[in-house]
């Protein structure tokens, strides 16, 4: 299953992007397609000894997107550009998958285009998983969609739950909506008529969390908007950067505490190592008919190459088809009809 990489995608591209490759190719021994500009791409790859006997490929792109420009770029004006090429390798049943660190709107829009929504999916959602005290929480949307109706978080809700049975292997996964408390009372309209509809459906709904409930382990998958969703990962992101410069400022001016950090050392290492983006590479594009992992634009090869490993195995379990089996199986209640109907069922029921 080969996996076709954005080669000119992200802020350090093509550097980090072809020895991210480079080393996934050679630790996973995963086919890779690297798509981009070929001159400055094959001028990377032979900066790696031994790259000329690993399963690299090379596949034009003469355009790239920059990461500020419209996420339709690819679609009306480049249409040569590196992203849409990939992609259009995954239509084609060329490659198995795609991973960009490019412009993510970008790479979502083409995905739409190119690959199509799966059946019973209005809006792909980009789920982001959490270590938590007791394994792992899969928060979705992270950022694809800003602003959302109850249909919306429903199906992220469907999905969510398959990806956590399926791909982190929870028998019985949890599903919680972010709220502003655990009331039913609380949150806004949105909130309070998704969460109405969740308490009639058949997935593994407990009902409105809070943020705290993303790392406490409570909670399996945690649905929300793109905005609050984004907002939780960058605020995440930002407190385990923070924490991470505070030990090393206490322990610069203290012998006690370089002791006690000596003591602790693989704890911490072990620590850091959950918290690091690079160790997941990046994130699952859920909804689409196709695997999309979407990375972060400061990708560093550590991330790519675990990126490319998270597509392929994602690819191997085909997980499209998955989400669409248990959309399927929930799919009166996901509809935009269903919903209605289930709305005007619970209405009635409080008016009465």
């Amino acid at each position: 299953m080969k996996i076709a990489v954005d080669a000119m995608g992200g802020d350090f591209a093509p550097q980090n992007i072809v020895e991210g490759a480079v080393l996934a190719a050679r630790e996973f021994g995963v086919p890779v397609v690297l798509v981009g500009d070929q001159e400055a791409v094959r001028k990377e790859i032979a900066r790696h000894p031994g790259s000329d006997s690993l399963p690299l490929t090379v596949v034009h792109a003469s355009e790239a997107v920059g990461m500020g420009e419209s996420p339709l770029t690819p679609i009306r004006k480049k249409k040569d550009s590196s992203i849409k090429v990939a992609y259009d390798l995954v239509k084609k049943g060329e490659a198995a998958a795609l991973f960009s660190a490019g412009n993510s709107g970008a790479v979502l829009a083409t995905a739409v285009f190119v690959l199509e929504k799966l059946k019973g999916v209005d809006r792909p959602a980009i789920g982001t998983v959490f270590p938590t005290l007791k394994g792992w929480t899969l928060l979705l949307d992270a950022g694809a969609n800003v602003d959302c109706k109850a249909f919306h978080l429903v199906q992220f809700a469907i999905m969510g739950e398959a990806f956590a049975k399926y791909i982190l292997k929870i028998k019985k996964p949890a599903v919680g909506l972010l709220s502003n408390g655990e009331e039913e009372s609380k949150g806004n309209e949105l909130i309070r008529e998704t969460n109405a509809i969740l308490r009639k459906s058949s997935i593994g709904y407990i009902g409105p969390v809070e943020g705290r409930d993303i790392f406490n382990g409570r909670v399996d998958v945690v649905v929300c908007d793109g905005f609050v969703g984004n907002a939780a990962l960058k605020i995440c992101e930002g407190l385990a950067e923070a924490i991470g410069s505070m030990i090393k400022e206490e322990v610069k001016g203290n012998w006690m505490a370089k002791m006690a950090y000596l003591l602790a050392r693989g704890a911490v290492n072990d620590i850091k190592k959950k918290l690091d983006y690079s160790e997941y590479g990046g994130a699952p594009l859920l909804g689409v008919d196709g695997v999309v992992i979407i990375g972060h634009g400061r990708s560093s090869p550590k991330a790519v190459k675990n990126a490319i490993r998270l597509a392929h195995e994602y690819a191997q379990i085909g997980l499209p088809k998955l989400l669409v089996q248990s959309l399927e199986e929930n799919q009166e209640p996901q509809s935009q009809g269903g919903l209605a109907r289930v709305w005007e069922q619970i209405k009635e029921k409080i008016s009465s």
